[in-house]
Order: C-alpha cells, then sequence, then structure tokens
C-alpha cells in the first residue's frame, strides 16, 4: 500500500480533538435537557449521547485517509517479441574434476566454477529460452530450452561428473544433440555455447562435421576450452584442443575463447552476453490500484449518520 499525498494525515490531530474543540475554543455552552429526556426511554438517550461525535470523528478519520490517496502500485512486464534460444553444452567428463580454478580463495572443479558461470549468464537473459546439453562419452539435453529460469538454475544443481559418462569427450555429438534441438526452431537468433576442458574422443560424428551441420541450418557456435594443456612424457598434450575448437567457431560465425582461470572464464560469458544481445522486445507496465474510493464512501455514510441523529432521536436542546 502507497499513498498518494501523505501530509492529508496531519489534519487528524484537528479531528481527534473535535471532543474538546469547545473547551479549546472558549465556545462552551449550557446543554439544558428537553422534555423528553424525563421520560420512560430518557436513560438509552443519554447512554447514546456521545454517540454522534464518535460518528463525527469517525467519518472525518476517512474521509482523511481518502484524501491521503491510498492506492497499491503494479508493475507487469510484456514480452511482445520472442528473444533468442541458447543452448548451452557442458563437459562432465571425468576431466572436469580437476581443481585448478578457484573460488575466493578455496580451489574447486572445473566444472563448479563453470556451472557458477552458467547460471549467472542465464540470469543476465530473463527473456531468452535457454536449455544445457551434457556430454562426457555420449551427449544428451538435461534441459529442454525454456523460459523458466528459476527451474534451469535449480536442475544446473543436480549436473555432476560422469553424468554422461567420464572416460571420453564426444564434442561432435554434444553441439549434434544441441543443433537437432534448435534446427526447427523459429527463432531470431539460434546459438550453442560448448564448454569443454578436453580434446574429442568419443561419440560417432566428428566436430568440424557436426559444426558443419550446425551452419546449415542457421545455428551460431560458440566454443569454450578452460584449463591448461600438459604435456606428458611420451609428447603428447591433453587440454582442449583449441585449433579444432577455433575452426569450429569459425565455421559458424561463432568465436572460440580460452580460459584458464575462473575470471577469465566470467569474462568469456560477459564477453558472448554482449555480442548476442537479446532481441526480445519488452513493455514496462506500471499503473496503479486506487483505493480512496471505499473511505470516502465510508466517510460520508458516517457523517450523514452524524447529521440524521443529531437532527433526530439524539437531538440536543436546549
Amino acid at each position: 500500500m502507497s499513498w498518494g499525498f501523505p501530509l492529508a494525515f496531519l489534519l487528524l490531530p484537528l479531528v481527534w480533538a473535535l471532543p474538546w474543540a469547545a473547551r479549546l475554543t472558549g465556545r462552551a455552552r449550557l446543554e439544558v435537557p428537553g422534555p423528553d429526556l424525563y421520560r420512560a426511554g430518557a436513560s438509552l438517550r443519554v447512554v447514546l449521547a456521545p454517540v454522534p461525535m464518535i460518528l463525527r470523528i469517525l467519518g472525518l478519520t476517512a474521509l482523511v485517509i481518502a484524501l491521503a490517496r491510498p492506492h497499491t502500485p503494479h508493475h507487469s512486464t510484456l514480452t511482445t517479441s520472442e528473444g533468442l534460444d541458447i543452448l548451452l553444452a557442458l563437459d562432465t567428463s571425468g576431466s572436469m574434476r580437476a581443481e585448478d580454478f578457484t573460488a575466493g580463495v578455496r580451489a574447486v572443479s572445473r566444472l563448479a566454477v563453470a556451472k557458477g558461470v552458467m547460471k549467472e549468464f542465464v540470469q543476465g537473459r530473463p527473456n531468452d529460452r535457454v536449455g544445457l546439453v551434457v556430454f562426457g562419452e555420449e551427449a544428451f539435453t538435461h534441459i529442454p530450452l525454456t523460459l523458466d529460469h528459476a527451474s534451469l538454475d535449480t536442475a544446473m544443481d543436480d549436473v555432476r561428473l560422469g553424468m554422461a559418462g567420464e572416460g571420453g569427450t564426444a564434442v561432435g555429438d554434444a553441439v549434434a544433440v544441441a543443433a537437432k534441438r534448435l534446427k526447427d526452431l523459429d527463432a531470431p537468433s539460434k546459438i550453442i555455447i560448448l564448454l569443454t576442458d578436453g580434446q574429442s574422443n568419443a561419440g560417432s560424428i566428428q566436430p568440424i562435421r557436426a559444426a558443419e551441420l550446425s551452419r546449415d541450418v542457421g545455428i551460431k557456435l560458440y566454443t569454450v576450452g578452460i584449463g591448461q594443456a600438459r604435456r606428458s612424457l611420451f609428447g603428447s598434450t591433453d587440454g582442449p584442443d583449441h585449433r579444432t575448437l577455433q575452426e569450429m567457431a569459425t565455421l559458424t560465425g561463432g568465436r572460440h575463447f580460452r580460459a584458464t582461470d575462473t575470471q577469465m572464464l566470467a569474462e568469456v560469458y560477459a564477453t558472448i552476453d554482449e555480442l548476442e544481445p537479446t532481441t526480445a522486445e519488452v513493455e514496462d507496465i506500471n499503473w496503479q490500484e486506487e483505493h480512496f474510493f471505499r473511505p470516502l464512501l465510508a466517510g460520508l455514510l458516517l457523517l450523514l449518520l452524524d447529521v440524521l441523529l443529531r437532527a433526530g432521536w439524539l437531538r440536543v436542546w436546549p
């Protein structure tokens, strides 16, 4: 509840001082009981004598409340056109267990940091439909495209290491699954944001072929490689295949990013957020529900009853 003219409440002390008005103004009068006072019902009239003054005070109080203009402000958002369709593809393979990222001063796993950054990204796009594909040895849709970002946030908490298999990284299959979800949708822009810390070594579709298929159906691909590449004693390296990820993104008109710490990863998603502004047209509607009519009507009725009683049965003689 809000008030349009709260200064009106300054009148209340004057209203509540009415019973003492005659004494305060020096205009007190001597009231002489009339002949009806001595009839059988006179005692009831004496008991009810203060009622008109009470009605007058209540009526004027109600009018002051009406003058203060009570109302309830309302705000609503009307989306007049759709936003983007975005599928997040998240690597949940065993290598995402590595705790080489931090949250504050505490070391945390790559997966935990990735989920946290993704949640912040989703919160900043309330008018876009967002879904999640998880991948490891295989890939599947964990959360379909939705505008219910609260439920998406909760479901993202359930994402865990190895839920799509720990022993491999099916990058191509992840992109293919996401593209299949997006290809038939009529959206202004369709985007896949893929995050991985490894090289594609599982699945049935090669990453470049998956990127070509995405390009053919109008899907833009952003790729994010996280973590440091490490060289083994035998000369092989693990870590993201940045060359392939770069080629995949370029094929579809997107971009590739590298992130080796928490801040860099947050900056990556902030950059993608800027590169892909939502296309949704949102109209903010503000309106007020007025409540002054009820106290106004109540006040007028109370004052009318006061006048009728003073002119009738509870009339005060002289």
